[in-house]
């Protein structure tokens, strides 16, 4: 594929295709819901070294305009950027070159979530697993499009075919846990989360997750443990200093509970958790 391509050029498509696509993640119980298709790199140096594979891999696509695998990489770059439309193109671009790549249309439909498009997400899932019913990352996403729109049972048999597919991939745990958790199923919620943080230990989404489940279940402890897991990872996370100001409230530290309420509250003026938490306390 590569063959002809000058040393500068093909060290920035093996880079470049390096860099993976993540499927949504969206938090519940309290935690603000996000949801990215990639890490969306704002620094100037990020912007700039980006920047800089986007102009070597149009010149890889100039010498090899019949190659899916470069426009779906451009893409995963210009996705890399939140500039989702050229990320949309290239990638639609990969797809007429190659009608079964099926990353192509899993990258696209995460694309299409960024710019609100679910109904073309769906189909773009959908036909990924039609061409590949082994990508566990098109059952990822479509799980986490479904469960988006509490569609629960069908996201639960998507993220559970996820899971099988990739049996080491954190998300599809933690996306499950979601689900269990917000159906009130607490220990099944836990273990979920236990397996996403034994798998990545350094996201910081499922000891927040891990944390509500711990306060639902007057695991008062061991919630201020995960909150302070989420900040070490995050510490401008709003609610995680919220939800440690709960811990904190409920094991009887009034003082360390009302820090950390000011603490969410500083980042986020409008946490009603952390509100009504120092009213609680007497420190609002």
């Amino acid at each position: 594929m590569t063959m002809g391509l000058g040393t500068a050029a093909r060290a920035a498509l093996i880079a470049a295709t390096a860099l993976a696509l993540a499927a949504c993640s969206e938090s519940m119980g309290g935690v603000n819901a996000s949801s990215k298709v990639a890490e969306v790199e704002a620094g100037p140096k990020a912007q700039e070294s980006n920047a800089g594979n986007i102009d070597s891999l149009t010149e890889v696509i100039q010498r090899n305009p019949r190659d899916p695998v470069a426009y779906n990489t451009r893409g995963v770059v210009y996705a890399k950027l939140g500039r989702y439309s050229n990320a949309v193109d290239d990638f639609s671009h990969a797809i007429e070159l190659d009608p079964h790549f099926s990353g192509a249309y899993t990258n696209r439909a995460l694309a299409y979530r960024q710019q609100k498009q679910d109904d073309l997400a769906m189909q773009d899932f959908s036909q990924a697993i039609a061409a590949n019913p082994n990508a566990a990352a098109a059952y990822l996403g479509r799980g986490n499009l479904e469960r988006a729109h509490d569609n629960y049972d069908a996201a639960l048999a998507d993220l559970n075919q996820a899971i099988r597919l990739n049996p080491e991939g954190a998300q599809a745990y933690h996306a499950r846990g979601l689900i269990y958790q917000r159906q009130g199923n607490q220990a099944l919620a836990i273990t979920d989360f236990n397996n996403a943080i034994d798998r990545d230990p350094f996201a910081g989404a499922p000891y927040m997750a891990r944390g509500q489940s711990f306060l639902s279940t007057g695991q008062w402890q061991k919630a201020v443990d995960d909150f302070d897991a989420a900040l070490n990872v995050d510490d401008h996370n709003s609610d995680a200093w919220a939800g440690l100001g709960t811990a904190y409230e409920k094991l009887g530290n009034r003082a360390k509970a009302a820090e950390a309420y000011r603490s969410a509250a500083s980042l986020n003026p409008g946490n009603a958790e952390a509100r009504a938490g120092l009213a609680r306390v007497g420190a609002g």
